[in-house]
Order: C-alpha cells, then structure tokens, then sequence
C-alpha cells in the first residue's frame, strides 16, 4: 500500500518567515508552494518537504530529515561557508564525529548533523 507512496517530511517552525530566510541563505532553497495555513513547501532531489508554523518546532531531539549527496566534501564545505555549525556527535562503537563529522574507516561513508534555524537536526550523507 505504502511501498510506492512518496515521503513527505514535514518540519515545524516557530517562526515560518525566519525558517524561509534560513532554507534560502543556507541551502539555496526557495518554496515552491505557500499555503493559507501557514506551510512552505520545497522541491529537493525530486520530492518535496514541508516547513509549517508550529509551536512544537525544535522539540525532536533526534534526525528530522536528511539530505544524500554525491560529494559530500563540497556540501559540506557549501554549507560551512554559508554559516551552517554541524554537531559533534558520539555513536560509541560506531564512531565519533571530527569536526562535525563522522565516517566509516575507509572514509567512503560519511554523516554529519546540523540544526535549522527552529532547531530541527537536519543530516547530510553520503548515498550508499
């Protein structure tokens, strides 16, 4: 039933405008579509996502949504020159993020987190 429905991540926002000024100085992101309801939804990599105004936005303490890239090396320096912070994160066996990122020993997959600007953690990864 579900198998060939597309995903639609939805994050909240406290404040919608902030969050757009956010998707656009930091990803290069614009909406696509604004609803009466207080929603922006983006076009990304052939699916969409919606940014929507809630009280509860930043309250998920763990991945909202992610991004896969092909060159993760150049998002990743994109993103920090355009003033995104990545987390340090620690998975204990699995690793321990350096500089904000972590990856596997032979380097081909990597990770890192960062948060938007209402606080939801966003990913970036390598595609498998």
């Amino acid at each position: 039933m579900f198998g060939s429905a597309p995903l639609h991540p939805v994050l909240p926002a406290s404040d919608l405008e902030r969050a757009k000024r956010w998707y656009s100085d930091k990803l290069g992101l614009e909406p696509v579509e604004e609803d009466e309801y207080g929603g922006a939804t983006y076009e990304t990599g052939g699916g969409t996502f919606l940014v929507y105004t809630s009280e509860f936005a930043g309250t998920n303490k763990a991945t909202a949504a992610g991004f896969r890239v092909d060159d993760f090396d150049t998002a990743v320096a994109e993103l920090r020159a355009n003033g995104v912070v990545f987390e340090d994160v620690d998975f204990g066996e699995l690793g321990v993020s350096v500089d904000g990122v972590i990856s596997t020993p032979d380097g081909k997959d990597k990770a890192a987190w960062f948060k938007d600007s209402e606080g939801n953690i966003l990913s970036l990864s390598t595609i498998a």
